[in-house]
Formats: C-alpha cells, structure tokens, sequence
C-alpha cells in the first residue's frame, strides 16, 4: 500500500511541475511577441509575464524536495521584478533593463545555489538555468552604456526592444526545461 501511494505521490508532483513548466514555456512565446507590441503597453505586459512565471515557478517550488525554499525564492524574485513592471507606470526602458538585469542575477545566484544541492540531471539543467540567465544579466550589463546612447538619442528601438524580449524569452525557455526535467525526474522517483 505504502509503495502505491508514494506512486501516486510521485505522479502528482510530475504532473504539477510538468504543467508549471509548460506555463513557463508558453509564457515565453509571449516574451517572444513583445517587439510587435504597442510600446506604451509593453510595461504592462512584461509586469504580467513576470509575475504568471513567478507564480508558476512558486507552484512548482512547493513540489520539490531538496530545493522548495530555493524554487520557490527564485519564483518570488521573478513575482517581485514583473510587480515592479505592473504597477509602475512611470518606468521607462532604461530603467526596465536595470531591473531585469538584476533579476536575472539574483535568479542566476539563486538557481546556482539549488544546482549544487541537487543531483543527476536537475543539478546539470539547474546549473545551466543559472549559467544562462547569469549570461543574459552580462549580456545586458555590457549592452546598458550602448543602449544609454541609443536611447537617448533615438528613443527605444525596434532591435534593441527585440533583444530585450528574446533575453526575457530564453530565461523563461531554460526555466520551463529546468521544470520538465524535475518532473520527469520527479515521475522516475528520483527527484
């Protein structure tokens, strides 16, 4: 009887996280459509983006094991940065970038921490969720002084709106990957 219920305990952690990943996932293809976006929206829609992944990674953060505490902290920072988003309106594009890039390196610092707890195949796509998004904060660091000028002189531009939602858009894949491979793993008992 015992052997049953942890089944049925370890396939309804699968299902959860599975469908906490595959949100993340489908949020990141509206990341992906934000350069077609009215710019005067954008702030709107980022907040909300933010905050749906946040949650999601928080709901997913209450079926793990070893990490819960770490998962659902890298959920709540994302929650955190999209609040920012959605309830400010005066935030400009500058300012969107600095606390995106922020974002991306606490969550860096936080997913680099779960990574060393966990084991097999969730410590290697953690880690790389906590390389990639440690990469997009450097990538955006190193484009803010080029982008300080760009904006300053142009106003935001189509490109540089563009690599912001892709930046957004890869740090929500490699979460949503993070979140299927704990719940295949969950399903295999292993996580």
């Amino acid at each position: 009887m015992s052997a049953n219920n942890d089944r049925i305990e370890h396939s309804r952690r699968s299902l959860w996280i599975g469908f906490a990943g595959w949100i993340v996932l489908v949020l990141s293809a509206g990341a992906a459509i934000l350069p077609w976006v009215r710019p005067d929206h954008g702030a709107a829609i980022i907040g909300t983006l933010l905050v749906a992944a946040g949650i999601a990674e928080i709901f997913a953060g209450v079926f793990r094991r070893e990490t819960r505490k770490l998962a659902m902290l890298a959920g709540a920072v994302t929650s955190i940065a999209g609040l920012l988003f959605a309830t400010d309106p005066a935030t400009k594009f500058l300012p969107t970038l600095i606390i995106i890039m922020g974002w991306l390196f606490v969550r860096s610092l936080i997913l680099a921490s779960a990574a060393l707890l966990e084991h097999g195949s969730v410590r290697f796509w953690s880690g790389l969720s906590a390389a990639t998004d440690f990469i997009l904060a450097l990538f955006l660091a190193v484009g803010i002084s080029i982008a300080t000028l760009i904006v300053s002189l142009f106003g935001p531009t189509p490109p540089l709106v563009a690599t912001f939602a892709w930046i957004l858009a890869l740090s929500f894949v490699a979460t949503g990957t993070l979140l299927l491979e704990v719940a295949s793993c969950a399903r295999r008992e292993m996580v």
